[in-house]
This record gives structure tokens, sequence and C-alpha cells, in this order.
């Protein structure tokens, strides 16, 4: 089946409020704002990105790591729900003092518990495992697949980690509306493979 991709918006689609922001802490805080609209616009957001499982080519029986939204992210759960019925095993980020972020096995129903976060995690005694792809949260991306993240650089660590020794998809989660023309990056930011969008799939690179 072709897959549902997302096209090259217009300069028209970037908001106009963000186009001229320069900095990271400047961005987060307008890009905040944005995206909190756009989830209060965007009550069907989970059930409409979940009818793209059939499009996503990810290998068989690979892994997928998702994540429990947390406030107004973008809402992966119902994708990663019908990515389980065609036979992706799952798992969750854990934050792990010494390692940053664990990945730890999780199926749909299985018990969580809160970080320091807040943020829905396995519990403690689930096992740790490689994923093949990850699903990210984001507050703003642009058109490169470059994603603004909160600061603690969390994903880019585990994403340089993991890609050291594997072969690993990185697929941002959003509202189209959180594209904004220029993330600022630095060395150490790792861009997205795709995206995942109420419009769509984006493939960046």
């Amino acid at each position: 089946m072709q897959a549902r991709e997302d096209p090259q918006p217009t300069a028209a689609a970037v908001p106009s409020a963000l186009t001229a922001v320069t900095s990271k802490s400047e961005l987060r805080s307008k890009a905040r704002i944005r995206r909190d609209e756009l989830a209060a616009a965007s009550p069907d957001f989970a059930q409409r990105i979940a009818t793209f499982a059939e499009d996503l080519s990810f290998a068989a029986g690979a892994v997928v790591a998702g994540y429990f939204p947390k406030s107004h992210e973008a809402d992966p759960r119902a994708l990663m729900a019908a990515l389980s019925g065609r036979g992706h095993r799952l798992c969750l980020p854990a934050v792990v003092a010494e390692k940053g972020l664990e990945f730890r096995a999780w199926c749909m129903g299985d018990a969580t518990c809160r970080n320091v976060y807040g943020i829905e995690e396995p519990l403690a005694d689930a096992p740790a495992v490689s994923p093949d792809v990850i699903f990210i949260p984001l507050l703003a991306f642009d058109r490169r697949g470059h994603r603004l993240g909160y600061g603690a650089g969390y994903y880019d660590r585990a994403l340089e980690g993991l890609r050291a020794n594997r072969n690993l998809l990185a697929v941002g989660v959003a509202y189209a509306g959180q594209e904004v023309a220029l993330v600022p990056d630095e060395t150490h930011d790792r861009a997205l493979d795709m995206l995942i969008s109420e419009a769509g799939l984006r493939r960046f690179g």
C-alpha cells in the first residue's frame, strides 16, 4: 500500500509567530504555547495517526519504543496499540540516573509508575531491551528533521548510544502545526529520520 505522505509545507504553513525566533530558550517558550493550542484544536489526533500503522514499513518483529504523553504532547498510544496488533513488541523509556534513558519491555495494559518528571514508565523489574524504532515527543521541528526537546538531552544521548551498535529509526510524533522555519541545532543534537503527524508521514534526509 502506498504510504500517505505529508506534503512539503509552503512558507505560509509555518506559524509566523515563530519564524523570527533565534534561540532555543525563546523557541521553547513560544513552541509550548503553540503546541498547547494545537492539542486543544485536535482532540482526535491519537486516533488519526493510528490509521497510519499499516503504512509504516518497519521490519517484521521490530521493537518499537513509544512514550506516555505528558501535558499536551502528541499522543502515540493508539498508534502503539495498532502496531502491537500487527506483531511489533513495545517498550517505553525509563529515566535511570546513571544511564539517562533505559528502554524497558512493556505491553499495552501493563502497570507503570511515574518518574521524577511525572511521566509514566515501566516498573523497575521490567526487562531492558534495545528498540529498533523510537517514537520521540517534541516541542517543534523543522524541514531538516531537527527537533526541539525540553533541554535535558535524554533522547539525543540515547540515539547516539544506540546508533553506535545498531540501525535505529528515530520518529518524531507531533502536530503538523509544530513545524517551524528553523530549529537552532548544536553538534550534540540528533535529527529525526521521520515524523508522524495528523497530516501523514514525513521522511527527512
